[in-house]
């Protein structure tokens, strides 16, 4: 009896140490993803284009004294300003494929730079990259007549949303693109670390649907079928909420990284003649 009392005994100590165990390191992680979030979101690449390259890509940097992106140059007939807010990773620049081809329907493109990417100073998080992109948006009111048009692509989507909630009576954005967008970084990162309580820990929230509630302008939402990183139920649960006009373009056989950017896809028409017309399309198929 002496000795089954003592087996339970070991058996109940060996448990409760291994509960300890378990409990601490994963303490241990709770304490490394809040530390260490930042990280997990923003891949900022510090290179920054060469003039060689930017005369390649027929860009100029803007503005000259304070970089904020690359600007395309002046089209014949100028239908206004497409400002294009980039992913997580990589630099502006290497986002060139949008200046092509916008500026082919047009538009005068900035891409814009983040804080602490392709060689702007400052460290990236949801306050810096919003009052940033204020300031940038508030110098292109200041320098260019016409229409300004906001695309985000991925995290970009959520700057854009940021930004949106933020824009005065008079501003001259006249419409909102989003390319895989979140409904809430909070509900994508819960997605991602179902094991972890994400609401607690996450500092940047960057809740789309709230940040676009109040938003009257034309929004595109573009989808990839085939998103593993933003799932699509994220991106359909934002265009569910939004009060405004509206349209979504499937890309069913697209990832999150891999779209048909070729400027010749008539779907870059298709975009921009919704936002600037506000026509009333919902639910179209590119292909």
């Amino acid at each position: 009896m002496l000795r089954l009392l003592a087996f339970i005994l070991f058996a109940y100590l060996l448990i409760l140490r291994l509960f300890l165990f378990i409990l601490f390191a994963y303490l241990l992680l709770l304490a490394a993803v809040y530390l260490l979030q930042q990280r997990l979101l923003y891949f900022p690449d510090q290179s920054r284009a060469s003039e060689r390259q930017l005369e390649d890509l027929a860009l100029r940097v803007w503005p000259e004294q304070d970089f904020r992106g690359y600007l395309t140059g002046e089209t014949a007939q100028q239908q206004g300003t497409v400002l294009v807010f980039h992913g997580n990773a990589g630099a502006a620049w290497h986002r060139s494929y949008y200046a092509e081809a916008l500026k082919r329907q047009g538009y005068r493109v900035l891409l814009v730079e983040y804080p602490g990417y392709g060689g702007r100073p400052g460290k990236p998080d949801q306050h810096t990259l919003t009052e940033d992109g204020l300031e940038t948006l508030n110098k292109v009111q200041q320098h260019f007549d016409g229409p300004v048009y906001l695309w985000g692509e991925s995290l970009g989507a959520g700057v854009v949303a940021s930004i949106v909630a933020r824009l005065p009576e008079e501003s001259a954005v006249a419409g909102v693109i989003l390319m895989a967008p979140w409904d809430s970084l909070t509900n994508l990162a819960q997605h991602h670390y179902w094991y972890l309580p994400v609401h607690w820990l996450i500092k940047d929230r960057y809740n789309s649907i709230k940040n676009l509630s109040g938003f009257d302008k034309p929004v595109v939402i573009l989808v990839a079928g085939k998103d593993k990183v933003i799932p699509n139920r994220h991106s359909l649960a934002l265009y569910d909420a939004l009060a405004a006009k509206k349209s979504l373009w499937r890309f069913d056989d697209a990832t999150h990284n891999s779209w048909p950017y070729s400027p010749q896809q008539r779907w870059w028409k298709e975009v921009m003649t919704f936002v600037s017309d506000s026509a009333t399309v919902h639910d179209n198929s590119a292909n």
